[in-house]
């Protein structure tokens, strides 16, 4: 009941991440195109273009990671898990999991460090925190931390992880 309470938040919560994160990339290839149509056109560029547009592609990649993790779209070790008998195969893939939370873990915690020691520093042309730059590491963390829960509670309960996109 839990896990299928959790499935059900998770492929929400990942939907919710790569809309976010299209939207995104939609923003960024405006962004980009108003600063190339400013430089080359107008022969004026705008100076906080290319700013944002760095902003822009730390949430994008990283939303989309995470998601990735939940989808199973990161890179795996599939080939070799394939060659061994299934209960170690199953082991190795609860522990897999849990390293890859364990990664999560270290991302919020080192980018919520991070994020805080800069949060007082303007990015100059943006007029925003330059803790802005590291807060897609604490919610991509915190995501990967979560989708990986999923991940070994399905395993250990016999179950499959359901894409976000069906």
């Amino acid at each position: 009941m839990f896990f299928d309470l959790l499935t059900r938040f998770n492929a929400r919560l990942a939907r919710f991440s790569m809309y976010f994160a299209v939207a995104g990339v939609f923003l960024l290839v405006a962004v980009v195109t108003w600063q190339v149509f400013g430089r080359y056109v107008l022969n004026d560029t705008p100076t906080w273009a290319e700013s944002l547009a760095l902003v822009i592609v730390l949430y994008v990649t990283l939303l989309a990671a995470s998601v990735g993790v939940r989808d199973a779209g990161h890179i795996g070790m599939e080939s070799l898990l394939i060659l061994l008998p299934e209960k170690p195969r199953h082991a190795l893939e609860v522990v897999i999991h849990c390293l890859t939370a364990v990664f999560g873990v270290m991302m919020v915690w080192h980018g919520g460090h991070l994020a805080l020691s800069v949060m007082s520093y303007q990015i100059p042309i943006l007029h925003i925190s330059e803790g802005f730059n590291h807060l897609p590491l604490v919610l991509a963390g915190g995501l990967i931390v979560l989708f990986s829960i999923e991940h070994v509670l399905a395993l250990l309960h016999g179950k499959e992880v359901i894409p976000s996109w069906h």
